[in-house]
């Protein structure tokens, strides 16, 4: 196994969050960062952050092994066709001049969204995070993880990217969308995800466009060392029970996520 591949296993474990108190721990993750840490949504009461996406939306946790913490979590917004109240993120802005041919040939069930992306505090780097729900590059501080996990601590961004896109290819979609800053998408690009911009910029939280990604383009472009670790990502997502969305989850007593 390529050196990226078996320091990431040996630290993380992608998990699909298949039952309401799986995603509880993503809901819970995105409201300490986006509105305890970041302010971009308003307090709750039930210290949750949910939206009508999250109904029709694949889930995804990202484990510290040792720890048995959540490092990260991100989802996959995949609309059912019977589902006439469905809607992607993106379609709740005001982007100026979309403009995709792809976007508008596809059918809307097979197109997803990836959002939602968080990485909470203690896994990420204390300097420089200031407005950032997660870094690609950098090294935590916190004094409870040793240094080799440290610097593993970058890997976790790409991790849930990787998972992200992993569900998109086992989902079957024809074409995902992002939301994110445009120097979010050239970062991207050395891990070999080829984001196309099919906007121009707007403010939200900072400079932000929208972006796609073709599933001709899913691993296309990806280096040796990050294909190998994609496939693994995959490989580990399919082997778990799934929850489809749409469908009623099932809650048992003695899972931990």
């Amino acid at each position: 196994m390529e050196r990226l591949a078996q320091n990431f296993f040996q630290f993380f474990n992608p998990r699909y969050a298949a039952s309401r108190h799986q995603k509880r721990f993503s809901y819970s993750i995105r409201y300490k960062v986006y509105a305890e840490e970041l302010g971009w949504e308003p307090p709750s009461s039930s210290r949750l952050e949910t939206d009508q996406c999250d109904e029709y939306s694949h889930h995804c946790l990202l484990e510290h092994i040792r720890s048995g913490d959540v490092a990260g979590c991100v989802r996959l917004v995949a609309p059912s066709a019977s589902r006439a109240d469905s809607y992607l993120p993106y379609q709740l802005h005001q982007i100026p001049n979309i403009a995709s041919e792809r976007l508008s040939k596809i059918p809307p069930a097979d197109i997803g969204e990836i959002s939602r992306l968080a990485v909470p505090l203690h896994f990420r780097r204390r300097a420089n995070e200031a407005g950032k729900p997660f870094i690609l590059e950098s090294h935590s501080t916190n004094r409870i993880y040793t240094e080799e996990e440290r610097r593993n601590f970058p890997n976790i961004a790409i991790g849930l990217y990787l998972s992200s896109i992993a569900l998109v290819d086992l989902c079957r979609l024809k074409l995902v969308l992002v939301v994110m800053e445009p120097r979010l998408q050239r970062h991207l690009n050395r891990y070999g995800l080829r984001f196309h911009k099919i906007s121009d910029d707007f403010e939200l939280h900072g400079k932000r466009a929208l972006f796609e990604l073709p599933s001709s383009e899913l691993t296309s472009n990806m280096p040796d060392d990050i294909r190998l670790l994609y496939d693994l990502i995959k490989q580990n997502l399919a082997q778990q029970p799934w929850q489809f969305p749409d469908t009623k989850p099932q809650l048992h007593s003695n899972e931990k996520f």
